[in-house]
């Protein structure tokens, strides 16, 4: 029997893409055509489709392709790789799905003219799930004390302090998608902006009288690109770490410049 195959404009189709992306995977090596046509079509067959799943779950996580395929270059058995991605995107399910609750709950509070429930509003929104690597990178003190910072604002703070971070991302992405030069006026006067919201977090290396902010500051630019948790927060429409590199860059300028 024939194993089936795909030709590439039904796995375009299939996966949401475009024909011209599957050719860019094929001309960068990242996703080969299992075979290709007497007419020049290129298809592929199941194992080439989970390698495609597997290439569009790494780049909704942040990665861009270079990262992509280094990932895929390590020796490990397809299903094991999956099994990893499953339960990143079934935690990330559960916590969106206490969000939508929350704030479904909220909504009906409104509307009804009842009493909002506050140890209600901000489930989803964990502040803890870094405890372990905030810990490891900089001591259980640090970790404490901006614990006990978040657990001693009243609902109104937190709800500002989140409104804070996501008018931070959305400048940075409109910054970054704009053009413009991260040493640029506009660029910096958000990278000033960010490295205050970073030193009024207490238990950060930029809080602590004495720190070394500049290097806290660069690092922590460093990391937005490395690290595809961070740097989804500041994915443009160009998808790839285009966006946390733009913060990257602005960030190093202005700690050069200023801290």
């Amino acid at each position: 029997m024939t194993a089936r195959d795909w030709s590439i404009q039904e796995i375009a189709s299939l996966a949401g893409t475009t024909s011209r992306t599957l050719r860019h995977y094929d001309d960068i090596g990242l996703l080969p055509p299992s075979r290709i046509a007497s007419n020049g079509y290129r298809h592929y067959d199941e194992q080439a489709l989970v390698r495609l799943q597997r290439i569009l779950l790494l780049r909704e996580l942040g990665l861009g392709l270079p990262q992509i395929a280094q990932v895929l270059a390590q020796e490990r058995a397809e299903a094991s790789a999956l099994e990893t991605h499953l339960a990143l995107l079934r935690e990330e399910q559960a916590r969106l799905a206490r969000q939508i609750a929350s704030v479904e709950s909220t909504i009906d509070a409104l509307r009804g003219g009842e009493e909002l429930m506050a140890e209600n509003m901000f489930d989803g929104f964990d502040h803890t799930q870094y405890k372990d690597e905030v810990e490891e990178r900089w001591g259980k003190k640090a970790y404490a004390d901006s614990d006990r910072w978040w657990r001693g604002m009243t609902d109104a703070e937190r709800s500002d302090w989140q409104r804070r971070v996501s008018d931070l991302g959305r400048d940075w992405i409109a910054a970054a998608e704009s053009g413009i030069d991260p040493a640029s006026a506009e660029a910096q006067d958000v990278a000033r902006r960010h490295v205050e919201w970073l030193t009024g977090i207490p238990g950060t290396p930029a809080a602590v009288p004495g720190g070394d902010v500049k290097a806290y500051v660069i690092g922590l630019g460093e990391m937005y690109v490395a690290d595809p948790r961070f740097g989804a927060n500041y994915a443009t429409s160009a998808g790839g770490t285009q966006g946390a590199e733009f913060v990257r860059d602005a960030l190093r300028v202005y700690a050069e410049a200023n801290l």
